[in-house]
């Protein structure tokens, strides 16, 4: 199930049913560092908290006039002229990178596009779209439409992890439900890997819950991401770490996970 390194992948999801693991830090700073590095990236928020959309436009994001709820609805009023979904797609002040910015109306959305099997309809709609040469789905912390939506329309699955034994209970069913929609809608989803975030390598406990999951076969990542305040004084900023502190160490780490996922 776990991507091969000669396996090109365009669409990613970062996605865990528990909330604070860094799903929106990871998915950001991974795009901020694609976009960097030359390719046209573009990063979908599906999380009605909109964390990446705040992240990579600030105050901007909350007059944002086309996102991915307007994207939504627009598939529950057909007798509307369709907008191209380009044009559901923001900017960031960074080069080459772009959001597609969530907001609280997603929430209100929901139930009608479950009822109306409105699950393929992302897939269809990034297929189609060939502006962009890598794309990042931030996912709501539940298995629910939109996270559904995300795993159907992605070619790989990045699971963050913390250590904590929760978090490792919660692991196993998270698996397995990726597996379910693997089998049931998209049989070309590949687990990518689970990245160890707020990693403490000093501390007895994250090293040894991380070697049993190894030894259990799990694809654990090389590239662990450490805890610093860095992280939460760049979401202030709206900025990534690439931009904000470039030279700090989890910066760093961030490039070094980057270069792991995209190594060919």
């Amino acid at each position: 199930m776990r991507l091969s390194v000669e396996e090109l992948v365009m669409r990613r999801v970062v996605f865990n049913q528990k909330g604070g693991v860094g799903k929106s830090t990871i998915t950001c700073n991974l795009a901020a560092i694609s976009a960097a590095e030359g390719l046209r990236t573009l990063v979908i928020d599906l999380d009605t908290q909109g964390n990446s959309s705040h992240y990579l436009l600030g105050d901007a994001a909350e007059h944002v006039e086309l996102g991915a709820a307007d994207f939504f609805d627009q598939l529950l009023n057909l007798k509307l002229s369709p907008k191209d979904t380009s044009e559901f797609i923001t900017a960031t002040a960074h080069p080459r990178l772009s959001v597609m910015t969530a907001s609280p109306q997603l929430a209100e959305l929901e139930s009608k596009l479950e009822s109306r099997y409105k699950i393929y309809k992302l897939r269809e709609a990034l297929e189609a779209l060939d502006s962009f040469d890598r794309i990042y789905i931030d996912t709501p912390p539940a298995l629910n439409f939109y996270s559904r939506c995300a795993l159907i329309a992605a070619e790989s699955v990045l699971i963050p992890f913390d250590c904590d034994e929760f978090s490792r209970k919660a692991l196993y069913q998270l698996i397995d439900n990726i597996e379910e929609i693997r089998a049931d809608h998209n049989a070309a989803l590949k687990l990518e890997g689970i990245v160890v975030n707020q990693y403490q390598a000093r501390s007895s406990l994250p090293a040894r819950v991380v070697q049993e999951l190894r030894d259990e076969g799990l694809p654990v990542l090389d590239a662990t991401l450490s805890p610093s305040v860095k992280v939460k004084e760049s979401h202030e900023a709206a900025l990534p770490l690439i931009h904000f502190a470039p030279g700090h160490k989890l910066a760093q780490e961030f490039v070094a996970l980057h270069a792991l996922l995209h190594r060919a």
